[in-house]
């Protein structure tokens, strides 16, 4: 049996930083060393989206499934000299900006990391991101949803990115031209979502209490707002298995999604292989969309 107070250095971009309980597994087959291992793998494409924005990470000090998770939101204390960090709303928040600090966070049981819409000291948000979210853990239309706001979005002329939320839900990621407001941004969303529930009202909905949703799928265009967060891409999720949040392709929305198969054991090779899908995709122009709206 290991020391509860086992303690092991680890040198990180010239910053030593002490793993506590290196084996404890955080999930049923990784360790916290492993986990840490993980992440350094991951951190190229998940600081894309955490660095320079305010940060908000689950923590699960017992593992994946420990209930007395909680959400920390200001700056665990003490804090290294190597870790930065902004205030918004009297709120002391990480910049999760280099590996050590994803390092640090990932000792401290941080198992999922969800950063803002918006850029540290910014209020025109990075891009523009749509939350499709089942009312029911395991929704066999979920795939058919997500394909018909593609489409959609297709015929509006915006290229878009499905990513798996980690968790029951899709994300659709919209890279956009920094120019739109978050205003601007929830205007689209309700043209859309009204449009989707007006023409499919026996799948969509865009009522905001879930226990008003019956089994409708619900479309989240209210969640994209300066001060709210989601999931960022490539975050570990705290659920069996492991799941990573990871962008798509559109073909591979279809019947045989699982979404847990892409998550932190396997990840590697897909991300070597394909890369960052939202990086592929130029910042959308929607000027003639909200012109449309406008008139």
């Amino acid at each position: 049996m290991s020391n509860v107070t086992e303690k092991v250095p680890l040198m990180v971009e010239g910053h030593e930083i002490l793993i506590s309980n290196p084996s404890k597994p955080l999930w049923p087959n990784i360790s916290k060393i492993e986990y840490l291992h993980k992440l350094v793998m991951l951190a190229p494409f998940l600081l894309t989206y955490c660095k320079n924005r305010y940060l908000t990470t689950i923590r699960f000090p017992h593992g994946y499934n420990d209930k007395t998770f909680f959400y920390q939101k200001n700056c665990p204390e003490p804090t290294p000299d190597f870790v930065n960090t902004a205030y918004l709303h009297n709120i002391h928040y990480v910049n999760l900006d280099n590996v050590a600090t994803l390092l640090w966070l990932g000792n401290l049981a941080c198992l999922e990391f969800h950063p803002s819409f918006h850029y540290i000291s910014q209020s025109l948000p990075a891009e523009w991101v749509i939350d499709i979210d089942p009312s029911i853990e395991k929704e066999p239309r979920l795939v058919d949803a997500v394909l018909f706001i593609g489409e959609l979005l297709d015929k509006l002329h915006i290229q878009s990115v499905p990513k798996t939320s980690g968790a029951t839900g899709i994300q659709i990621v919209i890279p956009i031209e920094q120019k739109y407001s978050f205003d601007q941004l929830r205007k689209i969303g309700q043209f859309i979502s009204e449009y989707l529930v007006q023409k499919h009202p026996d799948l969509f909905t865009i009522e905001r209490l879930k226990r008003n949703r019956k089994q409708l799928i619900y479309i989240d265009y209210l969640q994209h707002w300066q001060g709210k967060t989601l999931a960022a891409p490539y975050t570990p999720r705290a659920r069996a298995h492991a799941p990573v949040s990871t962008p798509l392709y559109w073909h591979e929305i279809n019947k045989n999604l699982i979404p847990s198969d892409f998550n932190l054991l396997n990840i590697e090779n897909r991300l070597k292989k394909e890369g960052d899908l939202i990086q592929k995709v130029k910042p959308q122009q929607l000027d003639h969309l909200l012109a449309h709206l406008s008139n």
